[in-house]
């Protein structure tokens, strides 16, 4: 299987994290991009333009790859629903525009949705937009002049500071490592991810055996390659990308 390039430095968190959500369920499907054209109503160059940054997926294209994926599309829809706020300006919390959406190919009308799904959906943007806040607070989005105060409470009151070094203080507690940076155990991070989110997977790949040589909050190819050595080790998918599954590993 073909190696995907790197998204593109000027994309949004937000979006940043659905395409890796749909690289991943592409790649574990098995299918190539011209098979994932087959099997939906867009073309292989549009795929290659979606999942590689080059033009905002929509969200039809979202459920389409799910559906063929075998997966439920709830999640990725409210992260791409995230992502098209955020693209308009609006933020996560704020109501997206309405308007009519655009396909390539004709589809035949879906039933509506109840109004437990829309509850239900509605509830999960909500929850999905207060992570996202503060991921952007953690990366230094909203406070990039703050001071920077103790390790335990760098990620709840200040912002991360591109360039800096910082501390790893690993700890455990209730069961698992902790370097005092965050305490997240489900952010995906992949190549260009910035923030305090890196720094705590730093210091602990650092701590099981792994040394990614920078503790600044820059998931740079060092650590991605001590992140892939890490999951070979540990029977995980080795595609330098720090998910949940990473992350459960990270903490024992």
């Amino acid at each position: 299987m073909s190696r995907w390039k790197e998204l593109p430095a000027a994309l949004d968190d937000s979006e940043r994290q659905l395409l890796v959500q749909l690289r991943r369920l592409k790649d574990r499907s098995g299918l190539s991009l011209a098979a994932l054209a087959n099997r939906t109503g867009y073309s292989r160059s549009s795929w290659e333009r979606y999942l590689n940054g080059k033009q905002p997926v929509p969200r039809e294209a979202v459920e389409e790859l799910a559906q063929v994926c075998g997966t439920d599309p709830t999640r990725l829809v409210v992260l791409h629903q995230v992502a098209a706020r955020t693209r308009k300006g609006g933020g996560p919390g704020e109501p997206a525009p309405s308007g009519p959406s655009t396909s390539p190919a004709l589809r035949e009308p879906r039933p509506a949705r109840t109004l437990p799904m829309r509850r239900t959906l509605a509830a999960a943007i909500a929850a999905v937009a207060v992570s996202f806040g503060a991921g952007l607070m953690t990366a230094g989005a909203w406070d990039d002049d703050a001071p920077v105060t103790t390790a335990g409470t760098r990620a709840a009151t200040t912002g991360y500071l591109r360039g800096q070094t910082y501390r790893c203080d690993i700890q455990r507690g209730n069961g698992e490592l902790r370097a005092g940076h965050s305490d997240t155990r489900a952010m995906l991070l992949d190549i260009n991810s910035t923030g305090f989110d890196v720094v705590e997977a730093q210091c602990l790949l650092r701590e099981h055996g792994f040394d990614p040589k920078a503790f600044d909050g820059l998931y740079d190819e060092r650590t991605q390659a001590a992140t892939k050595a890490f999951q070979a080790k540990h029977g995980l998918v080795v595609d330098g990308i720090i998910g949940p599954d990473t992350w459960g590993e990270l903490r024992r």
